[in-house]
């Protein structure tokens, strides 16, 4: 068997499919727009691979003796054209036994988000594939929304008293690195992977404050509020913040609540909570 290629190798999942993989004894090409970066964080343990979706010449390189993909598609890329090319020169390959996209929770009957376009068209070009459809990242709350909680004791998200199925990138990480080492047990399926519960930002809130010893709020900003806020004060890039808002509004419309017990059939243990998502990354909003 050939080697597992995970673009976006330093981001929240593609870490852990890079650490679970070479646990599971595969052969790792490991990718990014930074190779100085991957190079700090894995050494010698994988081939390193310079990549960028919207340059195809960094293709061939990353994709020697490849036959298992693993696709992030980076958060700038709002368009899902910019991933076709890629997807392209993946049909032309000719021996990739599986395509895993970090897609979304019920994508698969939603049009909006970008991940629904690139599923299909992955499908369409008649790729093996296992789409991975996890809830929230439990990690959006050490991260993009780290600011407020670390500065202000503030949550700014704007869902109501939505729930959601927060997932760990760890679990996520790991059950995504399985399917790729295993690949003709997972071809042509989607799995939608989520947390042990769902649970609204007010609870997020009462976990957040009695794990610091601190009162966290949840500030339960308006959605316009919100997308301005982070645009205009924190100063993201717009289409990132154009796309984190339109998932937050299907979140308000219950879009993330489903819970699931794939993550625990797939690998025989149940996933992480958020309260110890919570405990082993209290330092981030200290």
């Amino acid at each position: 068997m050939g080697r597992i290629l995970v673009t976006g190798a330093s981001g929240n999942v593609g870490k852990y499919v890079v650490k679970y993989a070479l646990q599971n004894n595969q052969e790792v090409t490991a990718c990014g727009i930074d190779p100085n970066t991957l190079k700090t964080m894995f050494g010698d343990t994988v081939k390193i691979a310079a990549f960028d979706f919207l340059n195809p010449s960094t293709f061939n390189n990353a994709l020697e003796d490849v036959d298992r993909v693993f696709i992030m598609r980076p958060p700038h890329l709002g368009n899902p054209n910019d991933l076709k090319p890629f997807i392209d020169a993946l049909k032309k390959q000719g021996n990739i036994k599986l395509v895993s996209f970090l897609s979304l929770i019920g994508v698969e009957n939603n049009p909006v988000p970008p991940h629904h376009k690139i599923e299909k068209y992955i499908e369409k070009v008649g790729l093996p594939y296992c789409h991975i459809r996890p809830s929230f990242f439990m990690q959006n709350i050490s991260g993009i929304h780290a600011f407020e909680i670390k500065h202000f004791n503030r949550i700014v998200v704007p869902v109501k008293n939505a729930l959601t199925s927060f997932i760990d990138a760890q679990d996520i990480g790991e059950i995504t690195a399985k399917v790729l080492s295993e690949p003709n047990q997972h071809q042509n399926t989607g799995y939608s992977i989520t947390g042990p519960e769902a649970i609204d930002y007010w609870e997020v809130a009462r976990i957040l404050s009695h794990e610091l010893q601190r009162e966290i709020l949840y500030a339960n900003p308006k959605p316009s509020f919100a997308k301005k806020y982070w645009i205009q004060i924190r100063g993201l890039d717009k289409e990132y913040c154009t796309v984190m808002g339109m998932l937050y509004m299907m979140t308000r419309f219950g879009t993330a609540k489903k819970v699931t017990s794939i993550f625990e059939e797939v690998m025989h243990k149940k996933p992480q909570t958020f309260q110890q998502f919570a405990h082993k990354n209290r330092d981030t909003w200290i």
